[in-house]
């Protein structure tokens, strides 16, 4: 992209975020700041939209969540100047194991383990959007949610999804445009590897291509209308390229059940 056309993309953000809060009567928002880069830009978005004193954030930690999670979360609280705090979910997380080993008889399976603490983290932003009326934005992507790669009444808790008309390359893109003006971003939220911090050593590529593959294969069959045999024929893997049209296909429940993406108009 350009940046002209990533300036273009911000600014009908920031227009259409405010916009949608104003028409639905919320001066506030809240969402989870993870230390990854999707809800990094999502928080900047919203302090940029709003107005730093409508923007609240919470990291929720857990026993997965790494030291440079919490440093960086800390820091780009304290450069873009958002209400900010940290909550532990462990002690809860313990608590609901504890339930569930006991409902099923047998121990829990680790998809439900890491499940369970996407849910408690929706729970809880859902908790202060009741008590404190605060809109919750959720923060996946484009590429995420074409692979259903997200928890349902989890991380897609929320009332819109500001960057889910954006793919994960072109977060990193506008990431690193943002920063060229005026460090909003710490380097280190850019430059480390995605991943959910759902279980130890977890990173989004154990599941998922590399998302520059993913998300050209994505792009060629949504945007170009390109069909399978086309992708491959333009330089993609065949075996990528099946199995993200596959999981694509199979992932409409989950999409169908997601927040409303933020429009962009260009």
């Amino acid at each position: 992209m350009t940046p002209q056309m990533m300036e273009n993309i911000w600014q009908s953000l920031k227009k259409n975020l405010k916009t949608y809060c104003d028409e639905n009567g919320f001066s506030d928002v809240i969402l989870g700041l993870s230390g990854g880069l999707d809800s990094a830009l999502v928080s900047v978005l919203a302090t940029q939209a709003l107005g730093v004193e409508h923007v609240h954030a919470v990291m929720m930690k857990t026993k997965h969540t790494s030291e440079l999670s919490l440093q960086i979360a800390a820091t780009i609280a304290a450069l873009n100047g958002f209400d900010y705090k940290v909550i532990d979910l462990e002690p809860v997380i313990e608590n609901q194991v504890r339930f569930l080993t006991s409902a099923f008889s047998e121990e829990p399976k680790n998809i439900v383990l890491e499940n369970l603490q996407a849910r408690e983290r929706g729970k809880t932003l859902m908790a202060f959007s009741n008590q404190f009326g605060y809109l919750v934005l959720a923060c996946g992507n484009k590429s995420e949610a074409a692979m259903g790669y997200c928890t349902l009444y989890g991380d897609t808790c929320g009332g819109i999804s500001p960057i889910g008309n954006l793919y994960k390359s072109q977060i990193f893109e506008i990431a690193k445009w943002l920063n060229t003006e005026k460090e909003v971003l710490p380097q280190a939220v850019i430059e480390r590897a995605p991943s959910a911090e759902l279980s130890d050593n977890q990173k989004d590529e154990d599941t998922l291509p590399p998302y520059h593959v993913l998300d050209g294969i994505l792009s060629a069959y949504l945007e170009q209308g390109k069909k399978e045999n086309e992708i491959v024929k333009s330089g993609f893997p065949e075996k990528a390229v099946r199995w993200v049209l596959s999981r694509y296909r199979k992932m409409v429940f989950k999409r169908e059940q997601t927040p409303k993406s933020l429009k962009i108009d260009l």
